[in-house]
């Protein structure tokens, strides 16, 4: 069932995605069952990001449950910023491969997921994990919270990358199964405007901020793994 968006005031969300962490880089499958935390790598990016954007006035920030977000934002946090953790904005469940290194066999099996995805399959549950549809139910409450800010409020939501795209579908009313025309990549951005009838992009996948880190060489390989962990 989708949130009735037009009950949404005018405000200004900003949907990031956790910095790097070490599982990134090594290729083990992340997914809401493993919770771990930034790398030096992603410190410097949220570091980054705090400085690009620590003068907008945020009247609240959320997180999902799971460290890696939360240490994301940890800056903006001591600023004093209210903060709520929040199990609906949690990554999607890759079950049974969580915690496990992407191999050439599970790597064929998710491809075959994302093209059963790009269908319209949305109710097909990983292996022992979650489905599209799932996680996009779970989202529900989120986009209630968003629901209770008033006109001319800023909304900072640090989260992870298959959920970003589906919460990104809910709330620019695009089906699920187009989910992945939204890119991501550690600690982009995505902000999004709400006037009074619907909410439009105002920047796609953004990482501007991170223009000045110098960032490891990845394989093409471990680029791949990287916008999926």
């Amino acid at each position: 069932m989708r949130p009735n968006l037009r009950k949404l005031s005018s405000k200004k969300i900003y949907i990031i995605r956790h910095g790097q962490t070490d599982f990134n880089l090594q290729g083990i499958v992340q997914g809401s069952g493993v919770d771990s935390s930034l790398n030096a790598t992603g410190i410097a990016q949220a570091k980054a990001f705090f400085e690009a954007y620590k003068a907008v006035p945020f009247d609240q920030l959320y997180t999902s449950a799971l460290r890696r977000t939360k240490e994301t934002v940890s800056e903006f946090i001591q600023m004093g910023i209210p903060f709520e953790q929040l199990p609906g904005l949690n990554e999607i469940s890759w079950g049974t491969n969580e915690g496990q290194k992407i191999t050439p066999d599970e790597d064929a099996y998710y491809q075959w997921m994302l093209k059963e995805w790009q269908t319209g399959n949305t109710s097909l549950r990983i292996k022992g994990g979650e489905s599209p549809d799932e996680v996009a139910s779970r989202q529900l409450k989120v986009i209630d919270k968003i629901n209770q800010h008033r006109p001319g409020e800023n909304v900072l939501i640090s989260m992870h990358g298959r959920a970003m795209r589906i919460l990104l579908c809910q709330l620019l009313n695009y089906p699920l199964k187009s989910m992945d025309m939204f890119d991501h990549a550690n600690l982009c951005l995505y902000l999004l405007e709400f006037t009074g009838t619907m909410f439009s992009v105002k920047k796609f996948c953004d990482t501007d901020h991170l223009k000045n880190i110098t960032l490891p060489r990845t394989s093409t390989e471990t680029q791949s793994i990287l916008s999926r962990t």
